[in-house]
């Protein structure tokens, strides 16, 4: 399928559509709505859905046999550094920043800026 089939299958039915584009993540309470119109121009996707992005990231990529591949490539033009990191790296240090923030009092609901 190419562009303008998906360009005309989006303009014929976007709610169909988007709520499709939606089932290539993992959640966690599917949406059943795509788009919320709030009035005055206030938009909302995706509201009666939750879904963990750290999951979607990195950990379901480990669980589907993916842990070796390179997750995230470093490569500064200015320094010459360039590093690799895998899923199950990343993975381990996600889990690390997790507890270190669990450790200083973090709990679920908190936001939190770095």
């Amino acid at each position: 399928m190419g562009y303008r089939d998906t360009y005309d299958r989006w303009q014929a039915d976007p709610e169909a559509y988007w709520l499709e584009q939606a089932e290539a993540i993992d959640w966690d309470i599917a949406p059943t709505r795509a788009l919320y119109d709030r009035g005055d121009h206030i938009y909302e996707w995706f509201a009666d859905a939750s879904v963990n992005t750290c999951h979607n990231a990195v950990d379901r990529h480990v669980e589907q046999g993916n842990g070796k591949r390179v997750a995230i490539i470093y490569d500064s033009p200015i320094t010459g550094n360039k590093s690799t990191l895998t899923y199950s790296e990343l993975q381990a240090h996600v889990a690390s920043l997790a507890g270190a923030l669990v450790a200083q009092g973090v709990e679920k609901g908190d936001r939190v800026v770095i």
